[in-house]
């Protein structure tokens, strides 16, 4: 009986061995209930949906019942697009050594919409910036070493 009873103990004491060790090799063994963090996403000017979050410092809020998001896309063969709000954008870009950037060609379709303050501010940007910076998962748009002309954060 006593032996019956011991062979019981050591077969589920390697059981629950075998299983924790399963468990830990699969990454499931941690007990402190932390999870791996992903590595930090990388951004680059191209191929981003670049949203406008803040023009000459100050931020832009969320749109309007009638506006649309105010945003920007380049794509890998020089075009630019997007929207400023209420007209849809569209133009190309030239890309220089040193994060130099210029756009040209800018243009949007002609609807009248109530507010088109930003859509007006982000033209501007556009005609004046000559270069950019990413850091994270946020874009400027820069005149010179000044303060960034235009932020925008990739979603």
């Amino acid at each position: 009986m006593k032996s019956l009873l011991f062979l019981s103990l050591l077969c589920s004491s390697l059981w629950v061995s075998c299983h924790t060790t399963k468990n830990a090799e699969a990454g499931n063994g941690d007990n402190t209930g932390a999870t791996a963090t992903p590595p930090p996403m990388e951004y680059t000017l191209t191929d981003t949906h670049w949203k406008v979050i803040e023009i000459n410092g100050q931020a832009v809020t969320n749109p309007s019942a009638n506006q649309k998001e105010a945003y920007i896309m380049l794509s890998k063969d020089n075009k630019l697009q997007g929207n400023g709000g209420c007209n849809t954008l569209m133009g190309s870009y030239t890309m220089m050594e040193g994060n130099r950037i210029k756009f040209s060609g800018v243009a949007s379709t002609m609807m009248a919409c109530p507010d088109m303050s930003i859509e007006s501010q982000l033209g501007k940007v556009l005609e004046s910036c000559d270069n950019f910076t990413i850091s994270g998962k946020y874009l400027s748009l820069n005149k010179a070493k000044m303060a960034p002309l235009a932020r925008f954060e990739a979603q």
